[in-house]
């Protein structure tokens, strides 16, 4: 028998949620064996979760993922599935993936490479494995494939039933001194892969390139599976769990569901890898195995189906740039809304809706939670899962919209939310703020012994207006039981455009993570196409018409965003040099006149200026924002990404020097 039916799958998983956690795990077992498969691989740290952070500093973390994988081994007879779990050795934690054998514990395969960098911290928690280094740890009490009270911890390759198998765990496989090649010299028929690989925009290229490639390069079927939804809060993950066979994919599960769990499975003919891996000269090949590093395990195969066809790739996949971006944002941002919602045991989410793009983008992509969930999972279910009522509007029922006005609000951002609000379904109120800001400036000025006017007070009236919306947007909240949303994009954040307890208020910053051009152009898009299968939104013509302005001063100013600070599409592009690929302020002046030759050179060098004063001295505000997902490669989330001092020096020299 040389044809043997593979699965991999993308789980839902919840940090320290034993229970929920382990079913979804049988259950992804119990759906491979029902299948047909016999191998399941799930991901990596699935049992306790990955984002458990600095839980895994405490001892119990540990003791409570071994009791749980001796609960999945009882669910694994006559299987062999890798699962993910932290492990102590002598003192140390090791991140490590399990392989059960027909409900007996084989071995413990150990991560040699620590993610470290942007959102991962893995080595605040975890010792890296030495290469090539193998030992015998505790069993725990756990049954073992040999009866033994210990097991083989390391660089393992298993024998099992005359397949062998070995183990990369997720960053092993990015690295050149990767375990796999030594595991491709050991002839492997299959290399496992758990992972817990987030999502961020592009990357599923870079992913599956790899997997295609290491199938190919190892001469081995490659098992890549991977986390789905949002797990932990911050990080997205899209699932996205593959099986390749040669440089090809055969099977992968769909990327952003909303299920909690998704098997793919495929049967492969091992003879014909074995033939490939013959036939290639440059193959690695080792004459014998290294003292200790074979694992021979008893296990008999049963007689595997024909492979099915590879499903085909959703057609919104197929999309063209910017596209595909709008796509996977709206995707990713649903299901993290959907996740969010029901793992923080709210009822939905508060919007202060302005009339602007930024509040607009935040109500709408909530309600794209609906649209999607509900095609995913079907009304019924998705409403279930969030505890709704189903004979009820639903969007209706996840989103509160306010519109606040004061005396400097006007006539066309008011009907731009009443609009938007109405297309979208949601409940909305008319919540008028000015009687409170009339008693605030009247208090203050009593204070003083003194008016206060524009002309002297410019900044404290504007954000006396933004502050003295929080409290009645925040009691919306708190008598639904819903997350207030807090509606600040990344270029707000770059450069502190925003008033800490007034426009920053929430428990959530869904759109943090992305730009304020991304923004604009995505609610054009949804304005007018929408997403595959989904519908267009016309009544955001009403947003997309108006410059964007924050509405807080007298309106014969006619106050404008980009007057404020600069164009948009400028400040993005600062922000992108000086601090995603940290160049110093001349290097930026030098790439920015090459983007933009519309624009004078001294005014570039008046907005790089700006754009530096603002970010010195705006990291608290950083600090402050609510948390938010993780969407991108060029994050200002100091909290999972950009770390930058509170306290430092402003440029001065490198600034007055720009030419």
């Amino acid at each position: 028998m040389d044809r043997i039916h593979f699965a991999t799958a993308a789980v839902n998983q919840t940090p320290l949620d034993w229970r929920g956690n382990l079913e979804r795990c049988q259950r992804a077992v119990e759906r491979a064996r029902d299948a047909g498969a016999r191998v399941l691989l799930l991901p990596e740290l699935a049992l306790p979760g990955y984002g458990c952070e600095d839980a895994f500093h405490g001892a119990h973390v540990e003791h409570r993922s071994w009791r749980s994988l001796e609960s999945l081994m009882e669910s694994c007879a006559g299987m062999v599935v890798g699962v993910g779990l932290p492990v102590l050795h002598r003192g140390a934690l090791y991140n490590c993936a399990a392989l059960i054998v027909d409900g007996k514990l084989a071995g413990l395969a150990a991560k040699q490479h620590l993610a470290g960098d942007g959102i991962h911290y893995e080595p605040r928690w975890f010792r890296p494995w030495p290469p090539q280094a193998r030992t015998r740890v505790d069993a725990r009490g756990l049954p073992t494939v040999d009866g033994a009270s210990t097991v083989p911890m390391g660089e393992l390759v298993f024998d099992v039933g005359g397949y062998r198998f070995g183990f990369e765990i997720c960053e092993d496989a990015w690295v050149a001194d990767r375990p796999g090649v030594r595991l491709a010299s050991l002839a492997v028929d299959a290399v496992l892969n758990p992972s817990a690989s987030h999502f961020a925009f592009g990357k599923r290229d870079r992913r599956e390139r790899l997997v295609r490639d290491a199938s190919r390069a190892l001469h081995s079927v490659y098992v890549y599976s991977n986390l789905v939804g949002n797990e932990a809060g911050r990080a997205l993950y899209d699932g996205g769990a593959y099986v390749a066979v040669d440089g090809e994919i055969q099977t992968t599960t769909p990327r952003f569901s909303f299920e909690d769990v998704e098997v793919a499975h495929t049967s492969v003919d091992l003879e014909v890898v074995r033939r490939g891996y013959r036939r290639t000269v440059s193959a690695p090949s080792s004459v014998e195995d290294p003292d200790g590093m074979l694992v021979a395990i008893d296990f008999q195969w049963p007689t595997a189906a024909a492979p099915l066809p590879p499903a085909p790739r959703p057609a919104w996949e197929n999309a063209p740039g910017s596209e595909l971006a709008f796509e996977e944002f709206t995707r990713a941002e649903a299901v993290a809304l959907f996740d969010y919602m029901r793992k923080a045991r709210s009822r939905g989410y508060v919007v202060s809706l302005s009339g602007g793009a930024d509040s607009a983008c935040c109500a709408t992509l909530v309600a794209q939670m609906v649209a999607l969930g509900t095609a995913c999972l079907g009304a019924e279910r998705f409403a279930a899962r969030l505890g709704l009522d189903p004979e009820r509007p639903l969007v209706e029922q996840v989103l509160t919209c306010a519109y606040q006005p004061t005396e400097n609000s006007g006539a066309v951002t008011r009907g731009a939310a009443d609009e938007v609000a109405a297309a979208l379904g949601a409940r909305h109120h008319l919540l008028d703020v000015q009687p409170m800001l009339a008693a605030y400036r009247a208090a203050i000025e009593g204070a003083l012994g003194r008016d206060l006017s524009w002309e002297e007070d410019d900044l404290t009236l504007q954000n006396l207006q933004a502050r003295v919306r929080s409290p009645s947007i925040w009691a919306l909240a708190n008598e639904a039981n819903q997350v207030l949303i807090a509606t600040s994009n990344r270029s707000e954040a770059a450069v502190g455009y925003t008033t800490m307890d007034g426009d920053s208020s929430g428990g959530l910053a869904p759109i943090s993570g992305v730009d304020k051009s991304f923004v604009l152009a995505w609610l054009r898009w949804m304005e007018t196409a929408g997403p595959a299968g989904g519908a267009p939104l016309p009544a955001l013509a009403a947003i997309t018409a108006q410059r964007p302005t924050a509405e807080l001063r007298p309106p014969g100013e006619e106050q404008r965003d980009e007057d404020d600070l600069m164009p948009y599409a400028v400040l993005d592009a600062i922000e992108e040099l000086s601090i995603r690929d940290r160049l110093a302020p001349q290097a930026v002046l030098d790439a920015l006149a090459g983007r933009f030759p519309e624009h004078a050179r001294e005014d570039l060098i008046a907005w790089i200026r700006r754009f530096y004063a603002l970010w010195v001295r705006n990291q608290w505000k950083r600090e402050r924002i609510a948390p938010c997902f993780h969407l991108d490669d060029e994050n200002l989330d100091p909290k999972t990404w950009c770390r930058y001092p509170i306290l430092g020096g402003d440029w001065g020299e490198e600034l007055a020097a720009l030419t």
